[in-house]
């Protein structure tokens, strides 16, 4: 889910729920969507047929690393002797140095990795490339080598990068959509010193950035709200493009029907975000790619093989009859994120203790809180 860093929001910019740090960290740490989505994500690794130097992996979104270094301890699991190279897109600082925290044991436990963090669009991330002359010309390219063979030594290195971060990492929004832009396009390469004779086909070089990727993971890529054009202009037909023979693109979005839109109808009862499902965006997308569409498998699965649940934790005692103060709040927020409810309605909510009235009476019903993801799978056809 796209996030930026509040420094560098302008107050008369369009509204953008996700760009709120704090709503979004607190449904991170009281859900488990992240833990959820990995697992799924796992699952397509048994369909790969990775081919020399290196399986490849593109995360559209990495948001606090969380999904992508679970994913990259399944791929060691299963291919312990691969090369990897890993590319992250993320426009948010501090999902950065989140991320980059993740990132040392994950190199230790499989030295032969390249992972590379950038900045840019979506139509130009795969490729490590602006589309833009101009803003290619201006690519900041970092190439980050780690001394050593230790976690902590690798944690130290990659601490001293935030100077470097705060200026790669500027952003700014789009007086039109609200979406958050790069101010200065940038590409990081990091992998161990030690391996670089091992990577030398595999680092990427600046300007010759292919994608041909084995597995895209696009978690929440988008706004609920945003029409089934704009989703697959923008988003699932470039990443489409970026696959290899055999590759496949794993989405995930939320899908409602669950006890956390109940609880939004609680309070606004024709609530309703998530009016695009992944019928319509496969069907979109097979129209946008006109001719190219012959070159992918796009059918949707059905239902019971889509749709995962994740929950928001409670203790087993925690959903009584008189419910904590704290247990209500970490509900509403979880609800009224994925919901992606602007903060003016949220105001007017809050003037009154209905929505905590509402939150109990939903939680106590169901014994808890959940929530539906739906999941495809896009993948083009091997040779």
């Amino acid at each position: 889910m796209p996030k930026k860093d509040s420094r560098s929001i302008s107050p008369k910019r369009p509204f953008r729920f996700f760009d709120n740090r704090q709503k979004y960290l607190a449904f991170v740490n009281t859900c488990n969507e992240k833990w959820k989505v990995a697992e799924r994500a796992a699952k397509e690794l048994t369909h790969l047929r990775p081919e020399p130097p290196a399986l490849r992996l593109f995360d559209a979104g990495m948001g606090d690393g969380t999904v992508l270094t679970h994913v990259m301890r399944a791929m060691h699991q299963r291919y312990a002797t691969l090369p990897f190279y890993i590319v992250g897109k993320e426009i948010s600082l501090e999902d950065v140095r989140l991320s980059l925290e993740k990132l040392p044991d994950r190199l230790v436990e499989h030295p032969a990795t390249i992972i590379v963090f950038t900045n840019l669009y979506y139509s130009e991330a795969p490729w490590l490339m602006p589309r833009d002359v101009n803003k290619a010309a201006a690519l900041n390219w970092k190439t980050v080598e780690l001394d050593g063979d230790s976690s902590y030594g690798f944690g130290q290195q990659l601490r001293s990068l935030d100077e470097f971060l705060v200026d790669a990492w500027q952003a700014t929004a789009s007086p039109k959509t609200g979406n958050p832009l790069y101010v200065r396009p940038t590409v990081m390469t990091i992998y161990r010193k030690d391996h670089k004779f091992l990577l030398d086909s595999v680092i990427p070089q600046r300007g010759k950035g292919g994608a041909d990727y084995d597995l895209v993971l696009a978690s929440q890529p988008w706004r609920a709200r945003m029409d089934a054009d704009f989703k697959v202009k923008f988003v699932l037909a470039p990443l489409a493009r970026a696959l290899c023979s055999g590759g496949r693109l794993l989405t995930v979005q939320s899908r409602g029907n669950d006890v956390g839109l109940e609880l939004i109808r609680e309070v606004w009862p024709d609530e309703d975000p998530f009016q695009v499902d992944r019928h319509e965006l496969l069907k979109t997308l097979k129209t946008q790619l006109g001719h190219e569409a012959s070159n992918f498998n796009l059918k949707a699965m059905p239902d019971e093989k889509a749709i995962f649940q994740y929950q928001m934790h409670t203790l087993p005692d925690e959903i009584a009859e008189s419910i904590g103060t704290s247990t209500l709040f970490a509900a509403w927020n979880a609800a009224t994120y994925v919901a992606q409810i602007e903060d003016q309605r949220l105001e007017e909510a809050l003037a009154s203790h209905k929505y905590l009235e509402a939150t109990a009476r939903t939680l106590q019903k169901h014994d808890g809180l959940w929530f539906n993801d739906e999941s495809f799978v896009i993948s083009r056809r091997g040779n």
